[in-house]
């Protein structure tokens, strides 16, 4: 009782000064930061450590005599010092069982911990080691932690006896997650924020257990300004960018403008609702201010890939070679610029080694699922997306590659319920939805493939296919004057952004309003459209043809029909003659999407 009573007096101290969501005294922020940087260090939590330092480095230095004192020594503590020295160079040496062995009987928190750390870790470590060993497409469940059932029979004795602090309570809701008792996982997470709420490590797992808005509503979370960081990680996994660039950009005024980690997470949130150019020049200025960083670049790759950037691809893969050849991050870039310069079985071979580093690692699985598409090779694709899916139920990516691969095997059904859910994380993002709306016209659904394209035409159609699908579907039904009316659109979208497309559809649009206008009799808006036909390889014998009986028609007397009206005239800016002459196919991202 005594441990319990000492570890939450300390734990009140830290919930008192993490105060409310306030960030007036950056000063006493700082302190705690430093506080917490150097606790969490102490236990081996290195992660949490460094994101508090990097933090606190982001804010104005300190005077001497404002500097936070070093942690009090409790009479257990002093007991257990020199068996917590000697195991703490073993654990940062990542010897976890001989640091567990010296550690055995210690009565004190941070010991306690250590000792429940080490254990936890390896049990992971042997995991990973075993996992390694038959890192083929491995089903989920194969290889355990064999260490987890003993901890958490340990863990929850002293959380009913409230003997565990903070960090105590973080290490039972790993515990917890790992065996996949989520329910129970998410309420020590709340209850370990509440205790120890500049703990970034507590709050990130939180973050990785919510799976909606709904669920975030639902949380107590403690008032802290640790909240404000909490709130703007999980809306840019929930991918509510605007909401969460909003909370980044007040943090950044609150006085956190250095903090490297809240400029690349704008980064991400750029990347995430695809401003390319925004998130790559963020990226730049990361770059030049912590030059030696490996967090994040994976995604900084992913970037220059779908713009097809091969030099500073290069240069970025060389780079972080020198830096550290064996992160996975590294691997994952490397990986990139073999799949850019299409030797798939070297970028494969690359997201192996990645995993191999760390067999949790979200994105190589989903890169490797996305490599396997391009050799054709559809069953290790699946095996790569499902472990994906089941590191990260959120990553739309592998939702919509397992949805790929099953419209490659010509499986509609089961194509349908992976785009669906693709849908449901992604609902703004017209490549979900071309691709639903296709799935429901094989399926022959044709007045939901209907929705599905209008929908991608009205949230803004990234590859510009959406208006095309759809008039052609109006076509197949008879439904000559809507597939008119959605040509028109589509040539005028075309034509208004100025983009290079490729010239099929185009041609197709204006061979469809070609014949169109000759039907209603409009002469002139015909002959226009006839004329434009001319202009590409595919329909210039057509449009010639049109021409002619256009103008037999003409000389034998008919006049323009004027009872039949047009849904649009084509505007004034394609009778002039500025058809696009470079053939460029469009940034085709449904298979490049990182």
């Amino acid at each position: 009782a005594v441990i319990g009573w000492a570890g939450s007096m300390a734990a009140a101290a830290m919930v008192v000064a993490a105060g409310g969501g306030d960030f007036s005294d950056l000063r006493e922020i700082k302190k705690q930061l430093l506080n917490v940087a150097e606790r969490s260090r102490e236990r081996g939590l290195q992660h949490s450590g460094k994101w508090a330092a990097e933090l606190a480095f982001a804010l104005e230095p300190l005077p001497l005599n404002e500097l936070p004192p070093p942690p009090e020594l409790t009479e257990e503590d002093a007991r257990d010092l020199d068996a917590y020295t000697l195991a703490k160079s073993y654990f940062d040496l990542k010897e976890y069982d001989r640091a567990a062995y010296f550690l055995q009987g210690c009565k004190s928190q941070k010991a306690y911990f250590l000792y429940m750390y080490s254990r936890y870790l390896s049990g992971e470590k042997k995991k990973d080691d075993e996992t390694v060993d038959s890192l083929g497409p491995l089903e989920k469940g194969q290889v355990k932690n064999e260490a987890l059932r003993e901890l958490r029979v340990e863990l929850s004795k002293k959380h009913k006896a409230q003997e565990l602090d903070g960090f105590g309570l973080y290490l039972y809701g790993v515990v917890l997650r790992k065996l996949d008792l989520v329910k129970e996982a998410i309420d020590v997470f709340v209850e370990a924020a509440h205790v120890l709420p500049l703990h970034w490590g507590a709050w990130l797992e939180l973050c990785n257990l919510i799976t909606d808005k709904e669920m975030l509503k639902f949380l107590s979370l403690p008032d802290t300004w640790m909240k404000e960081f909490f709130l703007a990680h999980i809306y840019t996994e929930l991918q509510l960018i605007e909401e969460a660039l909003q909370k980044y950009q007040s943090l950044i005024d609150a006085g956190f403008s250095k903090s490297t980690y809240i400029i690349s997470q704008i980064a991400v949130a750029y990347h995430n609702i695809r401003d390319i150019d925004k998130a790559l020049s963020i990226f730049n200025e990361l770059r030049k201010q912590d030059p030696y960083r490996i967090e994040n670049m994976d995604t900084f790759s992913n970037l220059l890939y779908v713009r097809s950037m091969k030099p500073e691809l290069s240069y970025l893969a060389h780079n972080l070679c020198e830096i550290d050849k064996y992160r996975v991050e590294t691997c994952c870039v490397i990986g990139n610029y073999y799949s850019l310069r299409s030797q798939h079985e070297k970028a494969a071979l690359y997201f192996q080694r990645a995993l191999k580093l760390n067999p949790r690692y979200l994105g190589a699985w989903t890169l490797m699922g996305h490599e396997y598409m391009e050799m054709k090779n559809t069953s290790a694709a699946i095996q790569a997306y499902r472990h994906a899916i089941e590191v990260n139920k959120r990553d739309y990516r592998a939702w919509y590659g397992l949805g790929q691969t099953y419209e490659i095997l010509k499986m509609p059904f089961y194509c349908l319920y992976y785009y669906r859910r693709a849908h449901q994380l992604r609902p703004n993002d017209s490549r979900m939805l071309v691709a639903l709306g296709e799935c429901y016209e094989k399926l022959n659904q044709l007045v939901e493939a209907k929705k599905c394209y209008w929908r991608a035409y009205a949230v803004g159609d990234v590859e510009k296919m959406a208006l095309v699908k759809l008039a052609k579907l109006h076509e197949q039904l008879n439904e000559s004057e809507q597939a008119a009316q959605c040509y028109i659109k589509y040539i005028q979208d075309i034509y208004s952004c100025g983009e290079v497309v490729e010239h099929l559809e185009v041609s197709t649009a204006f061979r469809y309003l070609a014949q169109y206008y000759f039907k209603c009799k409009l002469w002139d808006e015909a002959s226009a459209c006839a004329q434009k036909c001319c202009a590409f390889n595919d329909t210039r014998e057509e449009g010639k043809a049109l021409l002619r009986q256009i103008l037999q028609l003409r000389n034998q007397g008919e006049t323009s029909s004027t009872d039949v009206a047009a849904p649009f005239f084509l505007p004034a800016s394609l009778s002039a003659n500025n058809t696009p002459t470079r053939r460029v196919s469009p940034l085709n991202l449904s298979s490049v999407t990182p």
